[in-house]
């Protein structure tokens, strides 16, 4: 499968009309990685000039939709964006600041799939959350 790195592509493959909201809004989630709404509202009033809260809202809604974004949800914290789609990877989570990190799968294609009993579920997908302390707090802490 080949990546489409132009956001009007990515669009277009998606068959999502191509808009400048909705390619500022890809863009600024490719560009903070992880960014709640809030973050990715002022990087396209950068862009953009004066935009809805709203239209970011549904914006990030259809890019979700569209598989062009994937939304995290950690407990104790707004949902966050990123532009990493279309794997089974994880994130690392800090108690302290909030930063997160994503984390690969530690072995083989997806494991995390196979769950130890499914009850009759045909499972697509894993999200698994490691919580803990990043660098920069620890370090601060000594």
């Amino acid at each position: 499968m080949v990546e489409l790195r132009n956001p009007e592509d990515m669009l277009r493959a998606a068959a999502l009309r191509v808009t400048r909201p909705r390619v500022a809004v890809l863009e600024a989630v490719r560009a903070h990685p992880h960014a709640d709404a809030d973050t990715v509202l002022g990087a396209v009033r950068t862009q953009l000039g004066a935009v809805s809260r709203q239209a970011v809202y549904d914006v990030l809604g259809a890019l979700t939709d569209a598989h062009l974004v994937h939304r995290i949800e950690p407990a104790g914290s707004p949902a966050r964006y990123e532009a990493r789609v279309g794997d089974n990877h994880h994130h690392a989570i800090c108690r302290s600041c909030g930063d997160i990190a994503d984390v690969d799968c530690a072995v083989g294609a997806a494991p995390c799939l196979h769950a130890s009993d499914s009850h009759g579920f045909t499972i697509d997908e894993a999200e698994v959350i490691y919580w803990g302390t990043c660098p920069n707090c620890t370090d601060a802490k000594t």
